[in-house]
């Protein structure tokens, strides 16, 4: 079955089949050559550091019964509004982007500004609530491409999409900033809340990597990091068809599995997608020369940042850039399928999100952001898409009905702020977090590809992990099953295959049960002190 399933995705991708075959039930939402704006009769659009078309690209949507929201980031000079909105209405076309909440909200080309203004200088990602909110993850950063202005400490507001109007602002504290701090990506954990403040933000830092914890009902922040969380330098150029450039850009691509409390992230520079639970996460900071526990998930054919995970049964949906195409995994039934693959419309895949409008279907954002950072773009092509993808289990009457995350209520009251405290942390580093239902070791046997763990050590691990077992790592994996026939990409530096690298020692151990992995508790109440901190 293994062997059949490879050939077909061998031939899907290797086969000079056409593009409407490759992918069927690839819808294109919208499309735009260049992005242009709705301006106010008084806006400077002729000057090129107020809009320059050529420098505006999507990296992040969201999506709602009759809107799509889109984040424009300032990666170049002359991006007019970070955050937008279109209608979505018909299939395929081009609207001009509305800036959201509204003009007043963009400081490009201003000077009269105040950071402490409801501003808006860069977002790359937003997100809706059970409460129709909608996160906007603001990094502060101008022109992080060019010459890298922090304009505005980053910040996050929640707006609420019934009035259009700002409810919340969170602001992080220079405790879990750093020199060069990039925040890009984030999952909103609402899992045990109880209302709508009652949540966990899990936010990446892409420059200075590290994931940001923010406890909302507390008003806590904390900060962790994990060498699985840089970027790697064998991966640090990335190809897409004749174009090839390098970005070590570190973690970056984020999702969040709500069954089984699994937190998946990768780093742009690496073949590598990793997991770790929410529990970690949400224990608080690290003790001293503790080790955040992080599990290898498997390798890709190529690097990638779109990450999601499908409502009915938790596989893991990804893209590998050099593919151009949309994957799965079920990690219960090692199950795995090519969901699209389109030479044209799905070149970099920035952000996938399904929506509570449509449980059966993923939105995901493609565009030709190599283009971009080559400055060899084509004006005249389609350079910026949102597509839409029905998942195959939407059309089984057999299949359980999707996750819906449960209603919650506004909180009369706003969360306490507390001042920088020594908490005590709860943690179960000592226990092994197991992420994934499997049936079998022989789901996991299949999953991996390095043969570095059937050789021995030319190195001494630098840190101790719990036993991974036997894995066979000379089966095709179900990522680099993609890329089937090809040598990828001919100019990479080849690994020693006798030396194993430290991030192939994360491996999870195989079979967690249902009830095993219901079992890790929540973190109880913090009680002692700790070399730990948590700012607000």
């Amino acid at each position: 079955m293994q062997q059949i399933l490879v050939t077909v995705l061998g031939l899907l991708l290797c086969s000079q089949i056409p593009v409407w075959a490759q992918s069927s039930g690839l819808q294109v939402a919208k499309q735009w050559k260049l992005i242009s704006y709705n301006f106010q009769s008084t806006a400077q659009a002729s000057d090129t550091n107020f809009y320059n078309p050529q420098n505006v690209l999507i990296t992040g949507i969201a999506v709602t019964a009759d809107r799509i929201f889109i984040a424009t980031p300032k990666l170049f000079s002359g991006v007019s509004s970070t955050v937008n909105w279109v209608p979505k209405g018909k299939l395929g076309d081009s609207p001009q982007l509305q800036a959201y909440p509204d003009w007043s909200f963009s400081n490009t080309a201003r000077s009269n500004f105040n950071c402490s203004d409801l501003i808006l200088t860069s977002v790359y990602r937003l997100r809706i609530d059970s409460c129709n909110r909608l996160w906007l993850l603001d990094a502060g950063v101008s022109r992080s491409l060019e010459d890298y202005e922090i304009t505005c400490p980053p910040k996050i507001l929640v707006v609420d999409l019934n009035t259009d109007r700002v409810v919340r602002r969170i602001d992080f504290p220079p405790e879990v900033l750093r020199g060069e701090t990039l925040f890009t990506n984030m999952v909103i954990d609402e899992t045990t809340a109880k209302s709508c403040d009652d949540v966990f933000v899990y936010i990446t830092d892409t420059v200075e990597p590290g994931i940001i914890v923010y406890d909302s009902s507390k008003d806590v922040t904390w900060r962790l990091s994990h060498p699985a969380m840089y970027p790697d330098p064998d991966f640090a150029q990335s190809e897409i068809h004749n174009d090839r450039f390098v970005l070590m850009d570190g973690v970056v691509g984020l999702t969040f599995d709500e069954r089984n409390g699994i937190v998946y992230f990768q780093p742009l520079a690496t073949d590598r997608v990793f997991s770790v639970h929410k529990n970690v996460l949400r224990a608080g900071p690290l003790a001293s020369g503790q080790m955040l526990d992080v599990k290898l998930v498997g390798k890709k054919s190529s690097q990638g940042i779109g990450l999601a995970v499908s409502p009915f049964d938790s596989s893991l949906i990804f893209s590998p850039l050099s593919e151009t195409a949309i994957a799965s995994w079920n990690p219960t039934s090692n199950q795995q399928s090519v969901l699209a693959q389109d030479r044209d419309r799905l070149q970099f895949v920035a952000d996938i999100t399904t929506t509570r409008s449509e449980p059966g279907v993923i939105y995901a954002i493609a565009s030709k952001f190599h283009r971009f950072f080559l400055k060899n773009l084509n004006p005249n092509e389609f350079n910026n898409r949102i597509v839409r993808l029905e998942l195959p289990q939407a059309r089984s009457a057999a299949i359980k009905s999707p996750l819906l995350t449960h209603a919650l209520s506004l909180a009369p009251t706003a969360p306490a702020h507390n001042s920088i405290l020594h908490y005590g942390i709860y943690n179960q580093h000592g226990q092994s977090h197991v992420h994934s239902t499997q049936t079998s070791a022989s789901a996991l046997q299949t999953y991996f590809t390095s043969p570095a763990l059937t050789t021995p050590l030319t190195t001494k691990t630098p840190y101790k992990f719990e036993n991974t077992g036997i894995v066979n790592y000379g089966v095709r994996s179900p990522f680099t099953a993609l890329n089937q026939g090809e040598a990828f990409p001919p100019s990479k530096a080849t690994r020693d295959n006798y030396q194993r690298s430290y991030l192939d020692t994360l491996v999870s151990s195989p079979g967690p049960t249902a009830a095993a992995a219901a079992s890790i508790p929540a973190p109880t109440s913090y009680m002692q002190r700790h070399s730990g901190y948590y700012y607000h």
